[in-house]
């Protein structure tokens, strides 16, 4: 997948899943879960215990046109350890050495910035797109004042980002949300699978009505 594959499906899946836990193998279960609802794109934290074998374990385990990346991603050794467990895009929390060393291997780069010099800062240093981080400090009304210096920044909103906040960052103009806790809740620490999955079906409907509200 390239940067521009990765760009033009994240644009219009509009969403990715952030996954974040105590372990390993439930954020494996909980990733695997959401994708099979229809989520294209989850990431996993590496602060999550295994996350490398999860990922790894994901990918193997994958539907066809699922993508799994790595989030907090900050040095090149991350880098060279998530491609090596086969992590196909990364994510990263802030302006990071990973984001040059990940964009010159080629891999998708969502880079975390929150002020107008980071938004810049992240795109000249090779993201594909930037991660507005934490986006519930700002709001909406934030994302919109960045992008009006800033039109050709393709951001996501990352950060506290749920059902009712969701379309309110799309109005704004981000590409997609990833939403993480209102989604994945506990069960990246080995809670309810069924409950996620019910979670991740309101995400997909809520994103599939905004789309077809853009087309009318």
């Amino acid at each position: 997948m390239t940067p521009d594959q990765f760009l033009e499906g994240l644009s219009g899946s509009r969403l990715v899943a952030i996954v974040r836990g105590t372990d390993g193998h439930a954020a494996a279960e909980a990733a695997l879960a959401v994708m099979e609802e229809g989520f294209c794109y989850v990431e996993v934290a590496l602060t999550t215990p295994d996350a490398l074998a999860a990922i790894t374990r994901i990918r193997d385990s994958a539907p066809e046109s699922c993508f799994v990346g790595a989030g907090t991603v900050l040095t090149t050794q991350d880098v060279h350890d998530v491609v090596a467990a086969g992590g196909q895009f990364i994510v990263t929390p802030a302006l990071a050495e990973s984001i040059e060393v990940g964009a010159s291997l080629g891999l998708p780069v969502l880079a975390g910035a929150m002020t107008p010099s980071e938004a810049h800062g992240a795109m000249t240093r090779g993201a594909t797109a930037v991660k507005l981080f934490p986006a519930s400090l700002g709001g909406p009304a934030y994302l919109k004042a960045l992008r009006d210096p800033f039109p050709r920044i393709p951001f996501v909103a990352v950060g506290g980002v749920g059902l009712e906040e969701a379309p309110a960052f799309w109005e704004a103009g981000a590409i997609a949300v990833g939403p993480g806790g209102p989604l994945i809740g506990d069960a990246a620490s080995g809670g309810d699978l069924n409950a996620l999955r019910e979670r991740a079906r309101a995400f997909l409907a809520l994103a599939a009505r905004h789309a077809e509200g853009k087309q009318s």
